[in-house]
């Protein structure tokens, strides 16, 4: 989708870039435009690879509070669920600052598999069963603190780090007006008093909250399987229940999903009436995010329209289910 927080580069600034980076020039590159946020490119080089180039928005354009440094996070993401065992692409290079052009970027193999996005392979309840596996994987790494660290917003508590996470979210509303189910005063009072369900959670996990289709590529060589799991920009030190939201974006999670199967292969997880209640509060942050973030990122109406007003529908439906499950909120 387009975006105002996408980068545009010359074909001869990115192969200056590229050859700062990786010592080599650039023979073609392809904008990919699946994306959100930052500016990606698909790029053959003079020493025969191709490599995916991402770079961040420019350094002085207005973002979310959490968006700050985005790819910071996301380089250690790659590198710390490599680890693990997750499926991904190489992490070749990751700069930060660049003097040139200002701004981080990250370079990285290609892959020569598809996006789910763009096929309905066979075998797709399988699929979704590794995938429960893989993200099993990703969080179990395991971090010093709760939240953004990269972007300030942080907690010694999972309770705190949250509530630091949906206020800093509030707060940017502030900065970019967006029309809500409810005020975002009452919003905050809402997720406040559903809170103390994350007290449950005492360690801080990776969480990479925004598995959906399009990001996880496929081999479909031969029996379909999971060749990598990309983007991880949006991930957090946190909850893994949350990691089940994306994938159930404006559904609900069920105990006959083979994500969730998948998932207790590798690791137990019970849906208890609190873990329920946890995935409401994750579902009302990812909502919000999809709202307020039209602000600094200026979407196409057209192209949006439908994830707005589905996305506030949505919101409305939890908060109303938070409301009832928390006595003390405001109603």
């Amino acid at each position: 989708m387009d975006s105002r927080t996408k980068r545009r580069l010359s074909d001869a600034e990115l192969d200056a870039l590229v050859r700062r980076a990786l010592g080599t020039g650039v023979t073609a590159a392809t904008e990919l435009t699946d994306g959100y946020a930052n500016a990606v490119w698909r790029l053959k080089l003079d020493d025969g690879r191709e490599v995916v180039l991402k770079l961040s928005p420019p350094p002085d354009l207005d973002q979310l509070s959490y968006e700050r440094n985005l790819l910071r996070m996301e380089a250690a993401a790659y590198e710390l669920a490599a680890q693990a065992g997750v499926p991904m692409a190489t992490l070749l290079c990751a700069g930060f600052d660049d003097p040139v052009l200002g701004g981080d970027y990250l370079v990285l193999s290609a892959l020569d598999g598809v996006s789910w996005n763009d096929v309905k392979p066979e075998g797709e309840q399988a699929l979704r069963r590794e995938l429960g596996r893989h993200l099993a994987r990703f969080n179990a790494v395991t971090g010093e603190v709760f939240g953004y660290p990269h972007a300030g917003i942080v907690g010694a508590t999972w309770r705190e780090g949250f509530l630091a996470m949906v206020g800093a979210l509030i707060g940017d509303t502030e900065r970019y007006p967006t029309p809500l189910p409810r005020p975002a005063e009452e919003i905050m009072d809402l997720v406040e008093a559903a809170s103390p369900v994350l007290d449950e959670v005492t360690t801080p996990r990776l969480v990479h909250f925004d598995v959906w289709p399009g990001n996880v590529f496929l081999d479909l060589s031969g029996t379909p399987r999971i060749q990598a799991i990309i983007d991880h920009e949006r991930a957090f030190w946190g909850d893994p229940i949350a990691e089940f939201v994306p994938p159930t974006i404006f559904g609900e999670l069920t105990e006959d999903d083979p994500l969730l199967a998948g998932y207790r292969e590798v690791t137990p997880l019970e849906l208890t009436p609190a873990a329920r209640t946890r995935l409401d509060l994750y579902r009302a942050y990812l909502y919000l995010i999809l709202l307020v973030e039209d602000g600094p990122r200026q979407y196409p109406e057209d192209e949006y329209a439908g994830t707005r007003d589905t996305a506030f529908a949505s919101l409305s439906a939890v908060l109303d289910r938070l409301e009832g499950a928390s006595p003390g909120a405001r109603g």
